[in-house]
């Protein structure tokens, strides 16, 4: 009988046996790989791409004046920090009900501006009833945007962008 520390260094698994081991956890590792490109593909598990453009910076002089959305809506933002909406499109969120509401909105209410590496956030709050959005600032070429998804990336929903008038 062999005592025990003369074992310890060694596998209790013959060599032919672990080679088999390492080969089905390979093939099974080897089997998610198409499975994780389908999801890709299908967009859950990467967001969906942001609009043409480079992240930019915009003085608040820039970011106060009239937006447009591609249906016709608009967004007002004024130099005193308020705004004014008509059916513009956006991702509304209501704090008070922990509620998104996508959809085209109009209405009045306030605005803050803010840079984070390189880029401008402008985030707003309807007057009436707290509702609030955010839209961030792109430069493509010579085109400014101001841009957000709508609603869960995920669901394959067009992104709303507005640009200046």
């Amino acid at each position: 009988m062999l005592d025990d520390w003369s074992n310890r260094s060694r596998s209790c698994v013959p060599r032919k046996v672990l080679g088999w081991r390492v080969l089905r956890f390979s093939r099974a590792v080897l089997g998610l790989v198409p499975v994780a490109f389908a999801l890709v593909a299908c967009g859950r598990l990467a967001f969906p791409p942001v609009p043409d453009g480079k992240p930019t910076e915009l003085p608040r002089s820039r970011t106060a004046t009239t937006w447009t959305d591609t249906h016709g809506g608009t967004l007002e933002l004024k130099p005193d920090g308020t705004f004014t909406a008509d059916d513009v499109c956006g991702n509304f969120f209501d704090l008070d009900v922990d509620d998104l509401k996508n959809g085209p909105r109009s209405g009045s209410g306030t605005w803050r501006d803010s840079d984070w590496k390189g880029q401008t956030s402008v985030d707003m709050s309807f007057k009436a009833d707290g509702v609030s959005f955010g839209y961030d600032a792109l430069r493509d070429g010579k085109t400014l945007k101001l841009w957000t998804y709508v609603g869960d990336p995920d669901e394959g929903r067009p992104l709303c962008i507005l640009t200046p008038r």
